[in-house]
């Protein structure tokens, strides 16, 4: 039995394919049209995990959206705020589209069978669903967190089996995911998803507004509250842009948070150390509430693993203290934790919570996207006449290590495309996590991002005892464990400015590849880590062999190992002269900072 899932008219669009209860593919449509965090209907990325399918073998289709979801609180707060009726019609409209674009699917989509039975399944609850029955736990209390979805911001639970048991939410408009972007608004990262590039702005800062903040939002056990003084979200509204290209959210914040906390910072201008100052104390306060939370849903549960998912499960920084701040003793957070997530969650919940069938799975990888052979590689590579060496295997991992151990960086190209917002060694820039310059040197080169953003650590999972003060596995980059003072030295290039790394574990059963290449590097170096960071440039990740090439030749990357083809920038200089790579002025010069 197929069960596809889909995540549509929501930020990072994607499209999953349950088969018999397993995930066999997943993909998000910015990977195909190449626009970041896109939202709209995924019929691009439907079609392709639909590839090796047979028309018409589509019994099931979930939605992680359901427009009846909380109807009763939603005409409640219509009737109570009457000047939010226009606003709440363009919902209604909204609701309507989503509860007719299973029909508009099977029109853009030819293998999908006009008989597929349509589910509509809550935000929250594709979410819960994406963790939990991904999870290798039998039973876990299970938590979603983020900014909005079908009218909640936040809701738990337990997961028994095959069922998911939900014991309570939070509603709009109270959310900490909102808390979290009126933050990074007011510092003047405007984009849709730049709550990241505030949480790596933090280490720099001390939590010196920690009491201000604090009277933005309030935890009260397993609820929460915002002061709505400070957000315009309930009195004017914020415009929204879901349909097609990258999602826009307006300004969340009022005048009160200019009031309290002085000029907002100017997009692109000097960062000072009242900014970082400003995103400590946001940090700090959002893990108050977090754990909060945690701690009070544990003394509910009495359940010592936790399951976690939604946007706010992505703060790398938080999840890091879990085990420190809270008695929870083991953790699983989906590797696609934000919105795109929901399309596996929504499959999921289809054929367990509703259909009533044995769990069979555990989502222990992210590799479930687009694979190119060989032969389909050689073919690109071809085309554009670069010249390239094809190595068998155990030579293309020893020059590979060799080159990343001479202070080369290379753009690392295998097997199936990671599924989820990090590259977890199947997409990846590499580089010597040993160097004191690379850091600056990949954002001069290649990223041209803000300064202050980590990279991270791709470290053999039996030896991050050795450099982590935490050694719990984290194979998806989701969690910031201290790294141990007196390997920091050994690292740097990868330890960020409060001393923690974002860290993948690396499983040899897992990805065999990946755990030879680092383990060889180790031999050389006697440090078995290295630095990962996605292969891209001011773009979605690389998805094609075509696109992998693009971007090597247009940036100063100096080699690129795409399958079994190693090819040096030294040998193809002609090619790159013909791609004018963007330059740091091109994209505006990352901030200075401090």
């Amino acid at each position: 039995m197929n069960i596809l899932g889909i995540n549509a008219f929501h930020g990072d669009s994607s499209a999953a394919l349950l088969s018999d209860g397993v995930l066999v593919s997943a993909l998000e449509e910015e990977r195909l049209n190449r626009q970041k965090h896109w939202a709209g209907l995924p019929a691009g990325a439907v079609n392709a995990c639909l590839h090796d399918t047979a028309a018409g073998d589509v019994q099931h289709i979930a939605i992680s959206r359901d427009p009846r979801a909380n109807t009763a609180a939603k005409v409640a707060r219509v009737l109570a705020n009457p000047s939010s009726w226009r606003r709440a019609m363009s919902r209604v409209s909204n609701s309507v589209r989503i509860s007719r674009y299973g029909d508009d699917l099977k029109d853009k989509c030819p293998k999908l069978p006009r008989e597929a039975q349509v589910h509509f399944v809550e935000h929250h609850r594709a979410h819960m669903a994406s963790a939990f029955f991904c999870s290798p736990f039998e039973e876990a209390a299970v938590v979603s967190i983020d900014g909005f979805g079908d009218f909640s911001s936040f809701m738990w639970g337990t997961g028994r089996g095959n069922h998911l048991d939900v014991r309570g939410s939070v509603q709009f408009p109270h959310s900490l995911g909102l808390f979290y972007t009126a933050f990074t608004q007011f510092l003047g990262f405007m984009k849709y998803g730049d709550e990241y590039k505030m949480m790596g702005l933090a280490a720099y800062g001390e939590p010196r507004f920690a009491d201000k903040v604090r009277d933005v939002v309030r935890v009260n056990g397993t609820e929460f509250e915002l002061n709505l003084d400070y957000f315009i979200h309930m009195s004017k509204g914020v415009a929204m842009t879901w349909d097609g290209g990258e999602p826009i959210l307006g300004n969340v914040y009022s005048d009160k948070m200019r009031e309290v906390f002085g000029t907002p910072r100017v997009p692109r201008s000097e960062i000072e150390q009242h900014h970082a100052d400003m995103a400590a104390s946001v940090q700090v306060v959002l893990e108050e509430c977090y754990f909060s939370l945690f701690n009070e849903i544990y003394n509910r549960t009495k359940v010592p693993a936790l399951c976690l998912a939604g946007g706010v499960a992505l703060n790398c920084a938080a999840n890091g203290k879990l085990f420190e701040k809270t008695p929870f003793r083991e953790l699983y957070i989906q590797p696609a934790a934000n919105d795109a997530g929901t399309s596996i969650g929504a499959a999921l919940y289809v054929q367990h919570q509703v259909l009533g069938r044995p769990r069979s799975f555990v989502m222990n990888h992210a590799y479930y996207g687009p694979d190119h052979s060989n032969a389909s590689i050689r073919s690109e590579l071809d085309v554009e006449a670069v010249t390239y060496h094809e190595l068998a295997r155990t030579e293309l991992v020893s020059r590979t290590a060799e080159e990343i151990a001479a202070g080369k960086i290379v753009g690392w190209f295998q097997g199936r495309m990671e599924f989820g917002p990090r590259a977890l060694g199947n997409r990846s820039i590499l580089a010597d996590p040993r160097s004191q310059d690379m850091k600056d040197t990949l954002n001069a080169r290649i990223k041209y991002r803000e300064p202050f953003r980590p990279f991270c650590p791709s470290i053999l999972a039996e030896e991050a005892d050795k450099f982590f003060e935490t050694s719990y596995p984290s194979p998806f980059m989701v969690q910031a464990y201290k790294i141990r003072p007196e390997q920091r030295k050994n690292i740097p290039a990868v330890t960020h400015a409060d001393g923690t790394g974002r860290l993948q574990t690396v499983e040899r059963s897992v990805n065999p590849l990946y755990w030879d290449l680092i383990r060889r590097f180790g031999d050389i170096t006697g440090v078995p880590v290295l630095l990962n960071t996605s292969f891209n440039e001011n773009e979605p990740i690389v998805n094609t062999p075509r696109e992998a090439l693009e971007c090597f030749l247009r940036t100063q990357m100096d080699v690129l190992v795409v399958g079994s083809y190693l090819l040096l920038k030294s040998e193809n200089l002609r090619h790159s002269e013909t791609r004018q790579a963007f330059t740091a002025a091109a994209v505006s010069a990352p901030q200075q900072m401090l």
